[in-house]
């Protein structure tokens, strides 16, 4: 049973996106569910954007899991050392990304954007991202 502060806590939240934020990696974010914007405490949501024929800076996310699923477009993302592997989603697809896994995802369109919803168990709006060179391996 709960006690009462915690049916105090518990509430429903709406968020409509209504602003970009931009990245680290260079691609743009609508910010959803979040600390800031949900009290979230474990979790974040948003909407990315890959613009035509666009890509994010190569990275990894430092300490988080990360799940993606694809509403349109399709999106070849480089994984692992170098950036060597490749795997492509289209919508309908989810994507598992494991923490410190280096990767680079590149929209396959170069007249449509690609979108997806990113969810990670970190609730900042912000992503804790390293940079990431794939020359060095």
């Amino acid at each position: 049973m709960e006690d009462d502060s915690q049916r105090e806590l518990a509430q429903l939240v709406v968020v409509r996106p209504d602003r970009e934020i931009a990245t680290t990696q260079k691609l743009p974010y609508f910010v959803g569910i979040s600390a800031t914007t949900a009290g979230a405490k474990v979790l974040s949501m948003h909407l990315v954007v890959v613009p035509p024929g666009g890509h994010a800076e190569p990275h990894s996310h430092c300490g988080y899991e990360t799940g993606i699923y694809v509403l349109e477009g399709r999106v070849e993302t480089r994984y692992g050392p170098g950036l060597r592997q490749s795997v492509v989603t289209e919508a309908g697809d989810f994507l598992f990304i494991p923490p410190g896994m280096p990767h680079q995802p590149f929209n396959l369109s170069a007249t449509e954007p690609a979108r997806a919803i990113v969810a990670r168990n970190l609730p900042g709006e912000q992503e804790q991202v390293v940079p990431y060179d794939p020359s060095s391996e």
